[in-house]
């Protein structure tokens, strides 16, 4: 039978099996009630504003956790994954006892999801979302000059397109405020995407997919960011991940890799509550260096293996 190369050698059979991250695992079950459960336990435990409007429409809500300590402390800002079509707000908090302690605001952001709406509107959200931080966040103890967007799979591409350049101002967002990234199995070029099974809810086109790829709109000028995966990732997500950084790099900007063997596509952003984990360790050294003027060093991109 005859096949036909759709992507980087790919048709889509090969495809499909690439971006279908729910099959590197056996059960998603218990890593999902993890985090419903942990985020329960941060919003029931936690001094904390929930369900803070940042727009209209009721999907468009935020969880802020401010940072326990005496002065303003930087700001995590966590979208969360699941396809664009799963998951909330109410997912996303996890991490929030242990980055409070060390003075750090978390805010977890909700957003609309697929197939009710277009990518380009989950894109305008969750920059709507950044403006609001921006303009109140200080009013939950945060510092509205130390924003660190985080996100994990299609969370990791809507912190992606974040860094992309030219919309900022448009949405309130002060010029520098963004001052790191924490990009966790992401979606940098969704090309590959409109040829798969994911386009039954996303209904991207060619141009949307590069309208909404960070890869393909790279800036000039960005913060540190911090890139890391599963260990057992497909070749395409690992591939994702690294191609942006290597991209990120080669326009002089900073950024490493955070190797964190054992986890997998879905486990791995748990780390970011576990104070002793690699990954909780590099977002504690970046929050650490932001008054300072020189960036945390980078690390070499890695190859896939």
């Amino acid at each position: 039978m005859t096949t036909h190369s759709l992507y980087r050698g790919l048709d889509r059979e090969a495809l499909d099996v690439q971006y279908n991250a729910r099959a590197t695992v056996q059960d998603i079950g218990p890593t999902l009630k993890s985090y419903a459960e942990l985020s329960e336990t941060a919003r029931r435990t936690l001094p904390c504003a929930l369900n803070v409007a940042y727009g209209p429409h009721p999907d468009e809500t935020l969880d802020i956790f401010p940072g326990a300590t005496e002065q303003p402390g930087p700001v995590l800002i966590y979208l969360h994954g699941g396809y664009w079509r799963l998951l909330s707000k109410d997912d996303s908090s996890f991490m929030a006892p242990a980055l409070s302690q060390k003075g750090i605001t978390v805010v977890a952001v909700n957003y609309s999801l697929a197939p009710a709406v277009t990518l380009d509107h989950i894109v305008d959200q969750t920059r709507r979302a950044l403006g609001w931080i921006s303009k109140h966040i200080a009013q939950h103890h945060g510092n509205p000059q130390q924003l660190i967007v985080a996100g994990s799979s299609a969370g990791g591409h809507l912190a992606g397109m974040a860094l992309v350049p030219g919309w900022q101002q448009r949405y309130g967002v002060q010029p520098g405020s963004i001052r790191g990234a924490v990009l966790l199995s992401g979606l940098f070029d969704l090309t590959p995407l409109v040829h798969t099974h994911i386009n039954e809810w996303m209904q991207m086109s060619d141009a949307g997919a590069r309208l909404n790829s960070p890869m393909l709109h790279m800036p000039d000028a960005g913060p540190h960011i911090l890139v890391s995966y599963g260990t057992n990732e497909t070749d395409e997500f690992k591939r994702q991940s690294i191609d942006f950084l290597a991209a990120w790099q080669a326009r002089g900007l900073s950024g490493e890799y955070i190797d964190m063997p054992g986890t997998n596509h879905f486990d791995l952003v748990l780390s970011l509550g576990d104070p002793v984990s690699a990954l909780a360790g590099a977002l504690l050294r970046l929050t650490e260096s932001l008054d300072d003027s020189v960036p945390p060093a980078g690390k070499q991109v890695p190859k896939i293996v």
